[in-house]
Formats: C-alpha cells, structure tokens, sequence
C-alpha cells in the first residue's frame, strides 16, 4: 500500500489530500471538501495533467509578445517538449485571443492559441 499527500488546485481552498493507492490503483481519497479534490487526487497520481502558459514573440504589433496557452490539458511530461515547440515562434500582428499559434504541440493533439488580441503597427 502506498499514500501519497496533496495539496488540491482544484479550487481555491487548497485542501490537504491522502491519497492510497495498492498495484497502482487509487483505494483511497481523504481531506477533500468538495467533489472536485477527489476527481483532482485521483487523476494527479494516475495521469497528471497541466495547461501550459507561456508568450510568443510578435512581429509588426504594438506590443512585443502575446500570451499564449494550450486549449486543453496535456500529460505533465510533456510540458517541457511543448515549451522547446514554443521558444522560437514568432508570428505576425495582428493576433486574435483564440488564434491558433501552434497546431498540435508537440504531437499532442493540443493546439497552442493566443489569450490576448495584439494590434498591428
């Protein structure tokens, strides 16, 4: 039997969460408040998931970068492929919050989109 100890992002309480597993398999979840910390702990220690943030540079806009995120979730392992994808983009203003800026990022099946509109110069 192994337990491992969380601290839930699932919503702001940030609640303290033991979670047991045995062969893998979750057993277990206690300390959660709400719903939404059992289905977190679960999914953390079985397939853990990010959204990952980051800004591309812009050429032409009336600011230099954008801030970009992926549109949905991707495995926590391959963040750090998806931000070596991300470094060197540059794209053209005007840019459009939900414009896709990298399709399927890193063989994900995620695209990376812009979370904010920038202004051509």
């Amino acid at each position: 039997m192994e337990k491992r100890e969380l601290t839930c992002i699932g919503c702001p309480l940030g609640c303290q969460i033991t979670v047991t597993m045995e062969n893998g398999e979750v057993t277990d979840v206690q300390g959660n408040t709400c719903p939404r910390g059992d289905k977190y702990a679960r999914e953390e220690v079985t397939n853990p998931t990010r959204v990952v943030t980051s800004i591309v540079k812009v050429e032409g806009g009336n600011l230099a970068a954008v801030s970009v995120k992926t549109k949905d979730v991707i495995p926590k392992g391959k963040i750090f492929d998806i931000l070596d994808e991300i470094k060197p983009v540059v794209v053209k203003a005007p840019v459009k919050i939900g414009d896709v800026i990298v399709p399927n990022v890193a063989g994900t099946g995620v695209d990376v989109i812009a979370t904010k509109n920038i202004q051509a110069v």
